[in-house]
């Protein structure tokens, strides 16, 4: 009797086992399928539907359409000042989308950049991004990038200009690896709360996954790229030390791995999306591109 019922348990404990590890199979299979759809929410905020254009804010702007080696084309905004005038700095600022949404929700940085400062400004937004074609991933991402600093290295106006890259979250890890493989076109960086790798980033987000990191594909391994920037780039790095998304040790690492010029700013009560709006922020990014970016002074 009892070892037909100690069988019997041993079955049913059997036949669970195989559920559970069906469906953790299940589980692990979907989340490497869909996460790029996770990584990139690229429709949030009705992101693929309605993009505003910066004539709205009172700039004017031409609209560029890029096209990339695998046929993907980019939406891109340029915002140039009169090179004749007596206060062109002679400085242009790319500014690198964080995640989600599109270039029309970053107008009111771009009106900073342009209307305040006097920068020159290109924005374009990723593929599957916006008014940009195809469908987000990181091997696309860099040919995106690849794509941008080609036309600006192309263009008279911006190809004698100091360029500057301006990458919040994910637009850091792009802004990284801008700088890291494109170096000679590239006067200095501006980093915001940005991340050592994907891989790093989900246990903080999704604590339950600490152990299913190596299904994660989409890696964005900005640890790796960072040793690889010389050091006569500048950098300016603001890290809110309340960031929820990605862990504040992250922008400590990349700091201490940059070599050369860098200036380090924190904002205690900054979390991720909201470090842009802390007190002095702005400030410093005027003083940086003023003071470290040549022509210095502008």
């Amino acid at each position: 009797m009892f070892p037909v019922i100690v069988v019997k348990i041993f079955h049913v404990m059997k036949t669970l086992a195989k559920i559970g590890l069906g469906l953790g199979t299940l589980v692990l299979a979907g989340l490497y399928s869909y996460q790029s759809s996770l990584i990139y929410p690229s429709s949030l905020n009705n992101g693929r539907e309605s993009c505003s254009t910066p004539d709205e804010y009172g700039m004017d702007y031409e609209l560029i359409e890029l096209h990339t080696e695998d046929g993907e084309t980019l939406q891109c905004f340029s915002l140039k000042q009169d090179k004749t005038s007596p206060t062109y700095t002679n400085k242009t600022i790319v500014v690198l989308s964080p995640n989600a949404g599109n270039i029309g929700h970053a107008l009111p940085i771009v009106s900073i950049f342009y209307k305040n400062f006097g920068y020159n400004v290109f924005i374009y937004s990723y593929r599957g991004y916006g008014k940009s074609t195809g469908s987000p991933s990181e091997k696309g991402i860099k040919i995106d990038s690849q794509t941008v600093m080609k036309y600006l290295d192309n263009d008279e106006q911006y190809r004698e200009s100091s360029v500057i890259l301006y990458g919040r979250s994910l637009g850091g890890a792009v802004a990284i690896y801008m700088a890291a493989t494109m170096s000679s076109s590239v006067s200095a960086v501006i980093l915001e709360n940005t991340f050592l790798s994907i891989r790093k980033t989900v246990p903080h987000i999704f604590p339950f996954l600490k152990y299913c990191t190596m299904f994660v594909h989409q890696i964005w391994d900005s640890e790796s790229l960072v040793p690889e920037i010389p050091e006569n780039i500048p950098f300016l790095l603001f890290s809110g030390r309340k960031d929820e998304i990605v862990p504040p040790e992250h922008m400590d690492k990349i700091r201490d791995m940059l070599g050369g010029d860098k200036t380090f700013v924190t904002f205690e009560q900054g979390t991720h999306n909201d470090t842009i709006t802390q007190e002095g922020y702005w400030e410093k990014v005027q003083e940086f591109v003023r003071d470290k970016v040549n022509p210095v002074g502008y």
